[in-house]
């Protein structure tokens, strides 16, 4: 069970175990390439991103988030708050809305098409997504 704490104006704040924020280097990926053909990812999008292993940088201020991804292709910057929907833009450009909730101090993201908890697992980020039948994980390590 978590124990919720409060700030000063009584507004949840996140469990301390919940430390997302720094930049951390993906070394490793499971099932990425199944995980974006379920998605409708284009097939130059599926092969440019089998190729790249993003750096993330995560800035986190309360219940705030900025989420960085850097590749030599390019780079997305995404903002959300817990618990309220934000709009993303996917690889390809596409536009989709989300809502990030934090359960048992993971980040739980859920789409229409796909489910994404993230959590940290003896000090790496590991985000595990799943879409219909498929399920991508990535690992992370601190920089």
């Amino acid at each position: 069970m978590t124990t919720r704490t409060t700030n000063i104006l009584g507004q949840a704040t996140p469990p301390a175990d919940m430390d997302f924020s720094g930049t951390w280097k993906v070394y490793s990926e499971e099932n990425l390439e199944g995980f974006l053909k379920v998605v409708g990812a284009p097939e130059m999008v599926v092969k440019m991103r089998k190729e790249v292993k993003p750096v993330l940088v995560i800035e986190q201020n309360g219940r705030d988030f900025t989420y960085t991804m850097k590749t030599p292709i390019c780079t997305k910057v995404y903002s959300f708050s817990l618990g309220k929907e934000s709009e993303m833009t996917a690889v390809d450009g596409r536009k989709f809305k989300c809502t990030v909730r934090e359960e048992n101090g993971k980040l739980i993201a859920e789409t229409e098409k796909f489910t994404s908890v993230r959590e940290i697992q003896e000090g790496d980020m590991v985000e595990t997504i799943t879409a219909g039948p498929v399920t991508f994980i990535s690992r992370s390590k601190r920089v």
